[in-house]
């Protein structure tokens, strides 16, 4: 299935169904940045609004992009507030959005269905204030060689999504070949399997 109809369909349950990868990046994103002082924040495959909710409480604008239109109406259903925008974009044309223009940009769950990064790091680092931050949250490669990827329920049975595979290096050398300065990682495990397979991994950039 085809990634832009696979989340149109899926926007109806992406809130409500049984979903570790999401609710981990929830958990993630918030403990990753709660520290970081950020008022304009470009966030890259908003989805339902599952952060948006949280960015809309700390900063004083954000930009949320997503190519699926019922993942957005879901969004802009939830979250009422002047302080945030919610627009379809392709992330892997130009993003219509100003140069120099945010203090954070985060991109969650959204590069597994992206082949090409470097586009993506160049876009980001265009888009930043000088020292502002790239946040980065995704299923974790070692997940991927596992032969996990995004999937979710339907009547009709489990519908898995067309998806690229990326490894750690790719993200850490598109960053640094974008201009990027390396400033953390840090993998996520699923609460009582510590030992096991991390399920996502984040990193933190600054321009």
């Amino acid at each position: 299935m085809s990634v832009k109809k696979a989340y149109n369909h899926w926007s109806d349950i992406y809130d409500t169904n049984d979903n570790k990868t999401r609710d981990l990046d929830r958990i993630a994103t918030r403990q990753t940045l709660e520290n970081y002082p950020f008022q304009t924040v470009i966030e890259l495959g908003c989805g339902t609004g599952k952060n948006t909710e949280w960015f809309v409480e700390k900063a004083q604008s954000v930009i949320g992009l997503d190519f699926s239109e019922g993942m957005l109406a879901k969004a802009r259903e939830k979250i009422k507030s002047n302080k945030v925008e919610f627009r379809q974009a392709d992330l892997t044309k130009a993003w219509d959005i100003p140069g120099n223009s945010a203090d954070l940009i985060s991109c969650n769950l959204v590069l597994e269905h992206i082949g090409d990064l470097d586009f993506i790091f160049s876009q980001a680092y265009d888009k930043l204030k000088s020292g502002g931050k790239f946040f980065i949250c995704e299923l974790h490669p070692f997940k991927q060689y596992a032969g996990s990827k995004a999937k979710f329920e339907t009547d009709e049975g489990v519908k898995e999504l067309e998806v690229y595979m990326h490894h750690v290096s790719e993200f850490t050398n598109g960053a640094l070949n974008a201009g990027f300065q390396f400033e953390g990682l840090k993998e996520w495990f699923d609460e009582g399997v510590e030992n096991g397979l991390p399920r996502l991994i984040s990193f933190v950039f600054e321009k």
